[in-house]
């Protein structure tokens, strides 16, 4: 019987680890997508009058 429940015990802490760690590849995949927005932003700044005018000649 303390097999039994030794083995449950382990079984639900494997699962609740996979559960974890998939949640912090999730929680990384959100980190690195917001990252490269913010260095697109970031990048967008450094140039802010690009754009901002046109040269017409009629």
């Amino acid at each position: 019987m303390i097999i039994g429940g030794l083995y449950t015990s382990i079984s639900t802490s494997d699962i609740n680890n996979d559960i974890q760690v998939a949640i912090l590849r999730k929680s990384l995949d959100t980190i690195e997508t917001s990252g490269a927005e913010l260095t697109k932003m970031m990048e967008a700044s450094v140039t802010p009058e690009l754009g901002q005018n046109i040269d017409i000649s009629i």
